[in-house]
């Protein structure tokens, strides 16, 4: 039984709800498993290319930066343009990126293009402006398509499941696909299914946006998601701890240094290291989705974020594959936890004229933290190496995890 479905049986419009709330699963799907593809496949092309884990951080500079310059406008913009015209447009940007990742790798190209990691850096740079856009329109958009508060918790962890299982099925599959053929059959595999998402998304019907009952210009449109944000200590704890756990603890984007140097297992291994993490989330979004978060939800999301820095530390320190891979799924599991909570939170407490503007901030905090934290694992690593680049990233997740114990007090007593 579609556990979605079962609140709104007696809605008459139940029906067309639950098609294109899978419709929106489906798409998502689709682009969670691309670009998680494509950034598997960067990583090790970048790498293969300088040999150089620094260039690994720069990648995620790259996607970072143009990222935080859009969020805080593409949250405003998700506020006042269709927001199913934003994921259309921005898939049109993605797709044209893919495909030019895609002529970089063709063998008729001069050698001093192919094996130059600038035109990829500047792709990405692209991609990481389409990132700043769809993010806030996606989030903004799923509840409209639900248009129930009582399912927003279950459509939360359904959509958290959908990109979770993508983001274990791509990194395995351009594991297994570069394995068995080469870049180009990997990023011919990402346009298609880039492709695929738009012409899904198309099939959804547009949706009105929400209307707002304070005329307001555009920079206190801006100022007031920001307001909102850090006037509410339970969405800014939540934020805050996401944050600079994912910072420290960006033990992914060293991943192709793990499998070439330390662990030996080459881009196929690759795959399965980057594909770990999204095991254990799903396994866990999945439990989650029948027993949910509710009592002592802020101590659970407490716990889980030490958890997650305790397998950061002991996978740095591991030299075997399998006992890394178990770290990484064990990781995975206590970051959905967070997930769940944090989504819940912000869903439920954030007027639906808002949820734009609520959103970018949440992704400047979350969304870049990835990025600036594979940065920062790169730079780190440069500095120190590898290995203690990644084993002090997660002791300080852990400290931070105390720390935020100790300070906030409203979310150690959160319950949902």
């Amino acid at each position: 039984m579609d556990p979605v479905s079962q609140p709104i049986k007696h809605d008459p419009y139940a029906a067309l709800k639950i098609k294109e709330f899978r419709l929106f699963l489906t798409a998502r799907f689709c682009l969670v498993i691309s670009l998680h593809m494509q950034q598997v496949i960067v990583g090790w092309q970048v790498y293969e290319i300088t040999d150089d884990p620094f260039s690994l951080g720069l990648i995620g500079l790259c996607e970072a930066i143009p990222f935080l310059i859009v969020a805080l406008f593409a949250g405003h913009v998700a506020d006042m343009v269709n927001r199913k015209k934003i994921i259309i447009l921005v898939l049109i940007s993605l797709f044209i990126c893919s495909a030019g990742l895609l002529y970089l790798t063709l063998d008729f190209i001069p050698s001093s293009l192919k094996n130059n990691p600038a035109p990829i850096y500047i792709l990405i740079f692209i991609t990481g402006i389409g990132r700043g856009f769809i993010g806030p329109a996606l989030f903004a958009f799923m509840p409209q398509i639900i248009n129930d508060r009582k399912l927003y918790s279950n459509a939360i962890s359904w959509n958290s499941s959908m990109w979770q299982t993508g983001a274990i099925l791509g990194p395995s599959l351009a594991g297994i696909i570069y394995g068995i053929g080469k870049l180009s059959a990997v990023y011919t595999t990402v346009t298609i299914l880039i492709l695929l998402s738009f012409l899904l998304f198309t099939r959804i019907a547009s949706r009105p946006l929400p209307l707002s009952e304070i005329e307001e210009s555009v920079e206190e449109r801006l100022l007031a998601g920001v307001k909102f944000v850090f006037n509410n200590q339970l969405i800014l704890s939540a934020i805050s701890l996401d944050l600079f756990a994912v910072f420290f603890g960006g033990a992914v984007a060293l991943l192709p240094v793990f499998a070439s140097e330390i662990l030996k297992v080459g881009a196929e291994g690759l795959g399965f290291l980057r594909a770990a993490p999204g095991i254990g989330a799903v396994l866990m979004l999945i439990l989650l989705a029948y027993f949910p978060v509710r009592k002592k939800a802020g101590i659970k999301m407490l716990w889980a974020v030490g958890g997650f820095g305790v397998c950061i530390v002991l996978f740095g320190l591991s030299q075997n594959l399998w006992f890394s891979i178990a770290l990484l799924v064990l990781s995975g599991a206590f970051d959905s936890i967070s997930i769940i909570v944090r989504s819940t939170l912000i869903h439920t407490l954030t007027p639906e004229n808002m949820k734009g503007r609520v959103s970018s901030i949440n992704n400047i905090f979350i969304g870049s933290s990835n990025e600036l934290g594979a940065f920062e694992s790169g730079a780190l690593a440069k500095i120190i190496g590898v290995v203690p680049a990644v084993v002090s990233g997660g002791l300080i997740t852990l400290g931070i995890a105390g720390f935020t114990a100790i300070k906030a007090k409203k979310l150690r007593e959160l319950n949902l």
